[in-house]
Order: C-alpha cells, then structure tokens, then sequence
C-alpha cells in the first residue's frame, strides 16, 4: 500500500501562508507574537507534526487524513472570504466544489467549503474554513483521501467548536 504521508506534507506545505514563525502550543493553545488562539481537543487518533510555515498541523497515521491550523495578522490586505479560500486551493487541479456556507466561528462570520480536487495527480477530499478577525485571517484545512473524510469530521468539528482567538495588542 503506498503511503500517503508525503502528500500530506505537500498539501500542508501549501497551506502555510507565511514563512517560519516561532510558536507555543500547550493545553490546546497556540501563543505567537501578536496572537494567541485555543483549538478544540482532537481525539486520540490525531498526532502533532511539525511542518514549517505552519501554526500546528496534525495528521492520522496510515491513513492520509490531515488538518492544518495557520493564522497571519500582517501582509493580507483583508481580502474577501472567497479570495481567501481560492488562496487555500492554490495548486491543486481538477478542482470541484461540493459545498459552501457562511458559518459563524468565534463570533464571527466564516465561509466553510468543501471540494475535491487533485494534488500532484492525487485525488483528495478538503474541508476548508476562513476567518477574519481582529485584523487576522485564520485558515483551517482538513484533508483525506476521497470518502474518507467523514470518518474524522466530527474532530475537525471539535476542533473548530472549541476555537477563540485574542489578538496580542
């Protein structure tokens, strides 16, 4: 069976939205310099991995199953939500969308979308969500091969449930 991991390295790589940046994680919260933000709990099934260019990343074992975590306060020029999420897909071909939705996130308005779409030839399956807030744009990306996805969705539910972010004046 071919492993899946070095496409999810790919896919996360290409959802960083800035170079290298210096983080804390702890008890679920991310500290950087001008912002700090609290995920919700992933389940047990979800283990950390360090990819450069990127707040926090997960990834399920073996399964080709990821979600990426990213924020940037500088540099954006407050785009629309749509311009945000064709950023996401940036690089990937054969892309369809299946679904989008404004939803609130923190007490805000964020647009959820979900598409299949083809990296490097692969098919995946994305879950996508965009936030402004406070003068930051925060993108949470959930990535699993086609009809996968489900299986783990209630965790990037979770995870989105649980979020609140402070801007570090």
């Amino acid at each position: 069976m071919m492993t899946r991991f070095p496409l999810i390295l790919a896919l996360l790589i290409l959802t960083a939205t800035s170079a290298c940046r210096r983080v804390a994680f702890e008890d679920s919260v991310l500290k950087k310099k001008q912002v700090s933000y609290r995920i919700g709990e992933l389940s047990n099934h979800w283990h950390r991995v360090f990819v450069e260019g990127n707040d926090l990343a997960f990834s399920e074992t073996d399964t080709g199953r990821a979600i990426s975590i990213n924020s940037t306060c500088e540099g954006h020029d407050d785009p629309p939500l749509p311009v945000l999420t064709r950023h996401l897909l940036m690089g990937f071909t054969e892309r369809e969308e299946l679904s989008q939705q404004l939803v609130q996130l923190d007490g805000r308005e964020a647009m959820r979308s979900r598409h299949i779409a083809k990296l490097d030839g692969v098919p995946v399956e994305l879950e996508l969500v965009v936030l402004k807030k406070d003068g930051c744009v925060f993108d949470f990306t959930y990535v699993a091969p086609p009809g996968q996805a489900e299986a783990r969705m209630p965790d990037f539910d979770a995870l989105l449930a649980g979020f609140h972010a402070e801007r570090d004046r």
